[in-house]
């Protein structure tokens, strides 16, 4: 077996063919670019709808809508993924991405800068349907470390992106120019999908499974289920002219599939986990100020401290995912443990010293937790609807980011503790669902592994 991991290792990313490592490679450029370009823009935001004459009540209902246009649009968008196919979905969503940016760049009244948020609140899912292409290109087994990789890649876009936003912001006319800037990134993005070699990637993805299931009865059975998937996504990709009210019509029916499966207990543990991170950070820098006196910059770089670390756990999904034996499931319940032992160490630090060590820790279990339960939904839902679970479980990230803010509300009013103290409720709830659950965690878990 290491031998095998070795031989792939040299050939391409994460254990796949050298073509695959490819593309794989470029979908990290991608992802790096896409959080990068947007991370340049959303600081700049309230400041320029501001400037515009928008009052904070109108401001607040546009970032609402934002919010919801992305609730309902995700899951949407990741079904008809599936249906038409990675390469058109994708282009499409980063096309419209980059239109959306660049009106907000002539976005001299309140109006047109509302109006330039809609296309990006309905398409801005390039992320997920990455994500989704990235499941189909990778085996099971590497595909925790792939998506670790993918989330740092991006990550370090995030980081970098408001550094050059607010230096250009300091310029005449910085806003526009900078989201001028983001647009051109997204076509740049564009380019790079368009000119993947889409065709040789197929061929080589199933000359590639053919060969592994010469050798065992399991593998065979993986190729086949593979070799299906692949070529009913072929077929949907020729068909991506087809009536929009026939795409409508079985983007409907997938959804329905999903929300009548028995997945409902993985977006349970992925929405309690959810809130309780939310409303860890919800109300931090205030909390910090109250508790101990800490500056609001302080938190700044606290903060920035924590996201560094977190592109670090990326990066070591690969090692961690090894030594648990590819077992996504004993990985989510103990880094979800850890995340809650962490928010409640916060929640009753006596000194500073014990909230930078639960940020330290706090940003490694968050990020790998993120990354499993993502896993997790694949696995069991399946790669044939990667899109589609990949869309819901944004859905219900989005739900949870609406809800959040009102819950942290609600608690700061016993106590700046109450946020965090609540979370690490909904934390032992998700724990407790994950346990009861356990035996079909581990049946996936086990096929899994027999498959590799």
């Amino acid at each position: 077996m290491e031998e095998e991991e070795d031989e792939d290792g040299g050939q391409g990313a994460a254990g796949a063919p050298e073509r695959s490592g490819r593309f794989v490679r470029c979908l990290y450029v991608v992802g790096f670019l896409d959080l990068f370009g947007v991370s340049m823009v959303v600081p700049l935001m309230n400041l320029h709808i501001k400037s515009l004459g928008a009052s904070h009540t109108v401001a607040g209902i546009i970032g609402s809508l934002y919010g919801i246009m992305q609730l309902f649009s995700s899951t949407f968008v990741g079904c008809w993924s599936d249906i038409v196919g990675r390469q058109y979905s994708l282009l499409a969503c980063i096309l419209l991405s980059a239109l959306g940016y660049f009106l907000l760049g002539t976005s001299t009244t309140v109006l047109l800068f509302a109006i330039s948020r809609v296309p990006v609140g309905i398409f801005k899912h390039t992320l997920s349907i990455s994500k989704a292409l990235l499941s189909d290109l990778v085996s099971e087994r590497d595909r925790p470390l792939v998506m670790g990789r993918f989330n740092a890649a991006s990550s370090v876009g995030f980081i970098l992106g408001p550094v050059v936003g607010g230096y250009l912001a300091e310029l005449e006319g910085g806003f526009y120019q900078t989201s001028f800037i983001c647009a051109s990134i997204f076509l740049l993005n564009g380019g790079l999908v368009w000119m993947l070699p889409w065709n040789e990637e197929n061929t080589g993805n199933r000359k590639h499974h053919q060969d592994k299931g010469t050798n065992s009865f399991a593998a065979k059975a993986n190729h086949d289920l593979h070799f299906k998937s692949a070529a009913n996504r072929a077929v949907t990709n020729n068909n991506v002219f087809q009536s929009p009210w026939i795409q409508v019509a079985t983007v409907l029916k997938k959804i329905k599939e999903i929300a009548c499966s028995n997945l409902w207990d993985i977006f349970l543990v992925r929405f309690l986990m959810s809130v309780a991170i939310l409303l860890y950070y919800s109300n931090f820098t205030l909390a910090l100020e109250e508790r101990f006196g800490v500056k609001p910059l302080f938190s700044g770089y606290l903060t920035s401290y924590s996201s560094a670390l977190g592109v670090l756990a990326g990066c070591l999904l690969g090692p961690i995912t090894r030594l648990y034996q590819h077992n996504t499931y004993r990985v989510l319940l103990h880094s979800s443990t850890f995340t809650c032992m962490l928010i409640l160490l916060y929640a009753s630090a006596l000194n500073i010293w014990m909230v930078i060590l639960s940020s330290t820790f706090l940003a490694f279990s968050t990020t790998i937790g993120r990354t499993c339960i993502i896993d997790l939904e694949l696995t069991i839902g399946g790669n044939e609807a990667s899109g589609t679970l990949l869309g819901v479980g944004q859905s219900v990230t989005s739900v949870g980011r609406i809800i959040a803010p009102l819950l942290s509300g609600i608690a700061q009013e016993f106590s700046p503790c109450g946020p965090p103290s609540l979370a690490v409720g909904l934390a032992l709830v998700a724990i407790l669902i994950m346990n009861a659950n356990k035996q079909k965690y581990c049946s996936h878990g086990n096929v899994k592994l027999k498959n590799q």
